[in-house]
């Protein structure tokens, strides 16, 4: 008599989500105010401009820009609005803070377009141990963003998950 394997993980209707497809897959790149600074200190601005001028701009084109300045210089607000004018009409997306700063705020954009009415009453595994460090701020989002659909919300593989959250 034949043994017949059955894959209870497969019938389960457990939807598997992965973060890892959110990841930018585009390049990473900051632009560091302090390469424009007198004496890595001083914003002097008739200087800056003409620095901004003769920068090449396309290097920034389709990438992902993070913007900051890693010096202890006091930067008036308008000079990273003047970089933003430079680099939004080339870059992927431009956010201010460091690289860290600009992933979390790509999965926030990226997570915030997931239907999570299409979640609902369904039993779903947010995949964890994956190929790509996922930051904290993208497990929260797609908690905050499922629970009011997701029949349940687990962390990890179908085969062995930890539950996050069950509805009553």
């Amino acid at each position: 008599m034949e043994e017949v394997f059955v894959n209870k993980v497969a019938e389960s209707g457990i939807i598997t989500l992965n973060l890892e497809d959110y990841f930018p897959k585009e390049e990473i790149v900051v632009f560091d105010l302090k390469e424009y600074l007198f004496m890595g200190l001083i914003l002097k601005e008739k200087d800056f401009r003409a620095a901004l001028l003769k920068t090449d701009w396309n290097i920034y084109t389709d990438k992902y820009v993070a913007v900051l300045c890693s010096t202890d210089a006091i930067i008036p607000m308008w000079a990273y609005m003047l970089v933003s004018t430079y680099l939004q009409p080339l870059a992927k997306d431009v956010v201010f803070g460091d690289e860290k700063n600009l992933i979390n705020t790509i999965f926030i954009k990226k997570l915030s377009a997931v239907k999570a009415e299409e979640y609902l009453d369904k039993r779903v595994v947010v995949k964890g141990c994956g190929d790509i460090q996922i930051p904290e701020t993208a497990y929260l989002e797609i908690t905050n963003k499922l629970r009011p659909f997701a029949k349940s919300i687990m962390y990890g593989e179908p085969c062995s998950t930890v539950p996050i959250f069950k509805r009553k």
